[in-house]
């Protein structure tokens, strides 16, 4: 059971995006949380616990220094040039502060040039993107500079009725319209409630290393969406075969060696359920 606590003050890094605001609604009754944001939006403008930031532009020690955070959480997206040079800032902050720790979010494209086989924990990274080479030389550099207060958690594809690829899906169920899935790919997944729930218990033991926060289990992407719809409506989209190669090509990560808790664990059965029970945001007309 999740209590409240006042030990820690939480700062969200990239807290207006889609993961680091989930975190925040999911964090914000338990601890002292703050977040960044890039963007002009008014709803951030006033909330005083959000703090605009730039990383193409700024510093984020000044925000650091100012917050006094306990734990940080590294959500940034949308500029992988700059991310790097945040968190080696977040590396040296840290360093000068004994009870301060990191949680980075990394992700499955540290694995998008091995595909042969599902990846753990303890598997050697490998990637071809630059999404993928930039999530590497983070945690190359966390791991160097502070091994012992990070945790790398690295996500696989998140689903939920609130993410993006569902909405999408029930847009594309709405207009007929064509929905790309890849018969030859082999994934995991997770939803983003279960990430929040997930996250909250890493913050509450405070533990640390490479944690894969995702489905025990794995299943092809086109059985995935098919299996979603079919709870979802009586509809379909226009399901659009892409195959990118002949055999199966794995994008999965795997729990093996850091596993959480029975109750904080998550199946691709349980991922679907939780994908497709709004049934009214894919009612057709």
């Amino acid at each position: 059971m999740l209590q409240k606590t006042e030990k820690d003050r939480i700062l969200i890094l990239g807290g207006s995006g889609f993961i680091g605001h989930s975190l925040y609604r999911e964090l914000q009754s338990f601890f002292d949380v703050h977040a960044t944001y890039c963007s002009q939006s008014r709803t951030f403008l006033e909330n005083q616990v959000f703090h605009q930031f730039d990383m193409t532009k700024e510093s984020v020690m000044p925000i650091l220094n100012f917050v006094q955070p306990s734990v940080i959480i590294g959500a940034l997206k949308g500029n992988i040039q700059g991310e790097p040079e945040v968190y080696r800032e977040v590396s040296e902050y840290i360093s000068q502060h004994p009870g301060s720790r990191l949680l980075f979010i990394s992700s499955a494209e540290v694995f998008d040039a091995k595909f042969t086989h599902p990846n753990y924990e303890n598997d050697i990274p490998l990637s071809t993107t630059a999404e993928g080479k930039c999530k590497i030389t983070i945690e190359k550099l966390l791991l160097k500079k502070i091994p012992h207060k990070v945790a790398i958690l690295r996500l696989p594809l998140i689903l939920g009725i609130n993410s993006q690829e569902i909405f999408h899906l029930c847009q594309c169920i709405r207009h007929q319209a064509a929905f790309e899935v890849f018969p030859n790919l082999v994934i995991s997944a997770n939803t983003i409630d279960k990430i929040c729930l997930q996250i909250h218990y890493i913050i509450n033991q405070s533990l640390t290393g490479i944690y894969h926060l995702s489905s025990n289990d794995m299943i092809h992407h086109d059985e995935l969406f098919k299996e979603i719809t079919q709870k979802l409506s009586s509809d379909s989209p226009v399901f659009k075969n892409v195959y990118t190669s002949n055999d199966d090509r794995y994008k999965a990560i795997l729990p093996r060696f850091n596993r959480l808790p029975k109750s904080f664990e998550i199946t691709i059965d349980e991922v679907i359920k939780a994908s497709s029970l709004n049934e009214e945001i894919v009612t057709v007309d």
